[in-house]
């Protein structure tokens, strides 16, 4: 089984915190009309698995080459954001609202984060039809740090927040 088939089979966590509806067919349509891009594929599998929700705590953190101001070798990746309008959930429909309010690059399409910090999939360089690039953005500090290639790159990388620890004395983070 290839790496990607392993973590979406492992991908979601219990519960229905973040969950939209099933997906289908027309709400993928209307997203990508909504967002002017087409979403890659590897995410629409994992939605349609769950549409949105909290992720596996195996699955909760990508490693960094350079600090940020989260941590010195992670950033977090705890909930991926699905497609719908259930009330009092953010979804991808919402990036429009989301960049224009925290004056954000476009196009993009924010995946998980929380206003000060998001992740995000960027379609600067492939355009509304290519494959986009994940990209961390840190508002406050306007800075950004490109993750990976892809979203299906981006999931293969994801590890165990976890197995960085917390930075005290022992700790992996510190050692």
């Amino acid at each position: 089984m290839a790496r990607f088939d392993e973590v979406r089979a492992t991908f979601w966590d219990d519960g229905d915190y973040g969950v939209q509806q099933p997906l289908t067919d027309e709400m993928v349509g209307e997203a990508e009309r909504v967002l002017g891009v087409t979403l890659p594929s590897a995410l629409l599998d994992l939605l349609r698995v769950q549409n949105g929700g909290i992720v596996a705590a195996d699955h909760d953190a990508f490693p960094t080459s350079q600090p940020t101001s989260w941590s010195e070798d992670h950033v977090p990746f705890d909930h991926l954001m699905g497609i719908g309008r259930r009330d009092g959930m953010t979804s991808l429909l919402d990036t429009p609202y989301l960049v224009e309010e925290w004056g954000m690059p476009a196009p993009l399409v924010l995946i998980s984060g929380d206003g000060h910090c998001w992740i995000g999939l960027d379609y600067r360089t492939c355009g509304q039809d290519g494959e986009p690039s994940v990209t961390w953005f840190e508002n406050d500090l306007n800075s950004e740090l490109v993750l990976a290639s892809d979203f299906r790159s981006f999931v293969e990388g994801l590890t165990a927040g976890s197995s960085y620890g917390d930075g005290s004395v022992g700790d992996p983070v510190s050692a």
